[in-house]
């Protein structure tokens, strides 16, 4: 897995960390009623997945219930990442891994009948084990060659309510009309699954389109770093408040 310098322009570092939130995105409410979630107006017209399909939080205390899920999501990674994007990434017996897919971490998964639809991967960012914490951190530091090292624009957090976002994918065997309500499941259980790990913001590399189909669901994140492109995909890391946003979240249910 390679990475070079896009020429599309970097994105801007908002001047208040972890609190980075553009100006008008969230507003107070009337008092005591809290916070008005960007596109709360439009949350009965959130997008449906339909059919069957369900969301599941893996972990390695609850694998065991979930027969082999885990596995097919490992597989599906592999199908994703190294099948169709040519990443050059650790792989066993069809499973996609890496150093960070340990007991410190969750994995979203949207399955329908055992089949995996799409995932992401939960990591907290003081998480430690070995010589790595997580990704974006030892790309700072240097210890993964694959990912710049001027990532971010400011220092990688290590802090209990930040957590990292990695691995995000949406298998191709998932039709392009239920692409976007699979979109707005993952984000759901996303926010969902860190803020009940007691996450006030998630931060990860993210493909670059990420950001146009989060504001089609009136969610939001803040580019935090320059982009970058991996094997040809546009990236940049981006920072993603899930405290403010869990009432889209819950609604969603």
């Amino acid at each position: 897995m390679k990475h070079s310098r896009s020429t599309v322009p970097a994105g801007p570092a908002w001047s208040v960390f972890p609190d980075l939130v553009p100006a008008g995105l969230v507003a107070h409410a009337q008092a005591g009623e809290g916070k008005a979630v960007a596109g709360a107006s439009n949350l009965d017209r959130l997008p449906r997945p339909g059919g069957a399909a369900r969301a599941s939080t893996l972990s390695f205390t609850n694998m065991h219930s979930h027969g082999e899920l885990l596995v097919r999501y490992l597989r599906a990674r592999k199908d994703v990442f190294i099948d169709r994007l040519s990443w050059h990434l650790p792989n066993v017996d069809g499973m996609e891994f890496d150093q960070y897919d340990t007991p410190l971490c969750r994995w979203v998964i949207i399955h329908e009948f055992g089949e995996v639809l799409a995932g992401i991967r939960l990591v907290p960012t003081t998480a430690r084990c070995g010589t790595y914490s997580y990704m974006l951190r030892d790309a700072q530091h240097g210890l993964l060659s694959d990912i710049p090292s001027d990532v971010l624009f400011f220092p990688a957090p290590v802090e209990e309510q930040i957590w990292e976002a990695s691995r995000l994918f949406i298998t191709d065997h998932v039709a392009a009309q239920r692409r976007g309500p699979v979109q707005a499941m993952l984000m759901q259980h996303m926010i969902l699954s860190a803020t009940r790990e007691g996450a006030r913001h998630v931060i990860g590399i993210v493909p670059a389109v990420w950001s146009r189909w989060l504001r089609r669901l009136g969610l939001y994140a803040v580019p935090v770093g320059p982009r970058f492109e991996i094997e040809g995909t546009a990236s940049q890391a981006a920072l993603f408040n899930v405290a403010d946003q869990l009432a889209w979240a819950e609604h969603a249910l």
